[in-house]
């Protein structure tokens, strides 16, 4: 099986990424429309994961500040062009690690859109952002969550054998949401977007 560093792989496709067409954009603005009923004007949020910014952008007007990370300096380079273009002065790109980028706050919110699935120790992880975020502070997450289906874990699978994917869990709802909880966290809100392949929006709370 081909395999590449994580950051290798995102850095070798950011571009191809950048000008590719969102597959779709219904079920991603419904998703985005109940991130932003959680968010506050006076929020200070952290992306994890942020990829090429637009997530960020959008997400902006209703925060005061955003940190938009990821650890693929390619992925990094196209959101901070992105965000000079966009002239959104309350968002900073940031090439960093999760862990490192946790140590940027304090944040009221985290989150973590088609990352959860990716990340090779997501119990770890998730006690680092429990840990970052104060009492009420929000964990907001999307994840593929393909572990259900045997058809995209077969087609995944064969992706990931030519090196067009990269590695990922296949994750569960049901699963990614006993993660959540056992993190510490309340689980406030959850949606699917899209339907299929599912992917599972999480809204928890620090409590």
């Amino acid at each position: 099986m081909p395999r590449t560093s994580p950051p290798d792989f995102w850095n070798r496709i950011a571009r191809r990424y950048a000008e590719r067409q969102m597959g779709n954009p219904e079920a991603y603005e419904a998703a985005m429309a109940r991130v932003i009923a959680h968010l506050a004007p006076t929020d200070r949020m952290l992306e994890l994961g942020c990829g090429t910014g637009s997530t960020a952008l959008k997400l902006a007007p209703h925060v005061a500040q955003i940190t938009a990370s990821d650890y693929a300096g390619e992925m990094c380079a196209i959101a901070g062009e992105r965000i000079d273009q966009a002239r959104a002065t309350n968002v900073t790109a940031l090439q960093a690690s999760v862990d490192e980028a946790l140590t940027h706050g304090p944040f009221d919110v985290v989150c973590a859109f088609n990352l959860l699935h990716l990340l090779p120790d997501l119990p770890g992880t998730l006690a680092q952002i429990h840990s970052a975020l104060p009492e009420g502070g929000r964990f907001i997450s999307k994840t593929v969550c393909l572990g259900g289906s045997l058809k995209y874990r077969a087609i995944v699978t064969a992706l990931q054998w030519a090196g067009v994917v990269p590695q990922m869990r296949f994750v569960t709802a049901e699963g990614l949401e006993a993660e959540i909880t056992g993190a510490g966290f309340a689980i406030i809100e959850t949606g699917t977007y899209p339907a299929a392949p599912p992917g599972r929006l999480i809204v928890a709370e620090k409590r």
